[in-house]
């Protein structure tokens, strides 16, 4: 193994430099402040967890896992994702009363990438659960706070595409006869191959008429007008009941005036295994990946406790990057003070910081360029020497 250079990271792991720091912070806030306003409490949870319990819960490919031993010799992972944390203490700890939960987190999560992926191996996380509320209006709130806090957060330009679970995995096996045979175009879906998907269903041997109804899946995008157009292609079943939750939902979400921002998307399928009715996808700007996701999940009985859930997560370095250019106002000031002033200078100071303005305090002899250093502040005041140049 060759030597590493002194600066590299491991792969996929990124530094976070104070502007793009600063940049996160105030997108978080926005988005966290949204959340409480809509009572959803913050909870944490350990960023190491035992394999045995939320690893092999997780939906994440076991080969995008990192794992480590403990002293005891018991296999740890650092946590791929938030949901099945959450899951696990809402089963130990929050569920004995039977009522509703709505909780919410910001963490940084881990998956092991590829060499030649180039994504990052560490990301953020921030987003919610409303557990053991099985109802549309409850699948409704949660997509309208989605799409309030990403307003909130200053994007205007977005959409969530909702799909259901359901509706294709239905169609797959009405057509298809086997959950084995549907697996592999649910594969193409996920990865948006649309070309690969029509040519494995060209080469099916299949009627005309069954190839075209599962051709017309991919077409199944756009208003409310598109239920009806789904309704067609399927035959009664869970199908049918998937069509009637999303026409459901759609009422819910013209109460919350959120119409706007939402398009059906009956191709829509998730990699993530427990999620078992409505699913959806954000997408904003030129970013080529989903900004945010979630959907109806089906987790919480894997620790015991027998409650629907439903909530989404965003990517706050996919939000930042559709959000694009965010200007920073500068508004620190720097106070430079000689040895003689030092006192007055720090009592300056102390008064600023009391009135919440950003103070920063700096010897004039620790500076080299002054002028370069003196740029970087939005005001300057030099205590230096016998007297004061504001």
């Amino acid at each position: 193994m060759s030597r590493l250079f002194m600066f590299e990271k491991p792969l996929g792991m990124r530094d976070t430099l104070p502007e793009l720091y600063e940049k996160k912070y105030r997108v978080r806030m926005h988005l966290a402040e949204t959340f409480k306003l809509w009572g959803y409490q913050f909870i944490e949870t350990p960023t190491l967890e035992y394999y045995e319990t939320v690893g092999t819960a997780s939906a994440i490919h076991d080969a995008q896992l990192f794992k480590l031993l403990d002293k005891e010799g018991h296999t740890l992972v650092l946590r791929p994702e938030m949901t099945t944390p959450i899951a696990r203490v809402a089963a130990s700890k929050l569920l004995q009363e039977d009522l509703p939960v709505r909780l919410a987190y910001s963490a940084n999560v881990f998956r092991a990438q590829q060499r030649e992926g180039g994504r990052p191996a560490e990301f953020e996380q921030i987003g919610i659960e409303c557990i053991n509320e099985e109802t549309i209006s409850c699948d409704g709130e949660v997509i309208a706070l989605l799409i309030s806090s990403l307003k909130k957060a200053g994007l205007d330009q977005f959409q969530v595409s909702i799909g259901h679970v359901g509706f294709a995995q239905e169609l797959f096996v009405q057509i298809l006869g086997t959950n084995g045979r549907a697996s592999v175009l649910r594969k193409f879906l996920y990865e948006k191959n649309y070309v690969g998907y029509r040519e494995h269903v060209q080469s099916l041997n299949l009627s005309s008429i069954d190839k075209q109804r599962l051709l017309k899946l991919l077409q199944l995008r756009g208003g409310e007008e598109v239920l009806q157009y789904a309704a067609d292609i399927i035959e009664n079943g869970q199908g049918k009941k998937a069509i009637s939750e999303l026409q459901e939902l759609w009422e819910v979400i013209k109460d919350y005036g959120a119409q706007d921002h939402v398009k059906f998307d009956f191709s829509i399928v998730s990699h993530m295994s427990y999620y078992s009715g409505i699913l959806y996808e954000v997408y904003a700007g030129n970013v080529g990946f989903p900004i945010g996701n979630g959907g109806r999940y089906s987790l919480i009985e894997k620790f015991g406790k027998n409650a629907s859930a439903t909530g989404f997560a965003v990517r706050l370095d996919m939000l930042l990057e559709a959000l694009g250019s965010i200007q920073l106002e500068n508004d620190t000031h720097c106070i430079f003070f000689s040895q003689e002033r030092r006192s007055e200078a720090f009592q300056l100071a102390g008064k600023m910081r009391e009135q919440g303005q950003k103070a920063v305090l700096q010897d004039i002899t620790g500076v080299n360029n002054l002028d370069a250093f003196t740029k970087k502040f939005a005001e300057t005041t030099f205590l230096i020497g016998g007297r004061s140049n504001e």
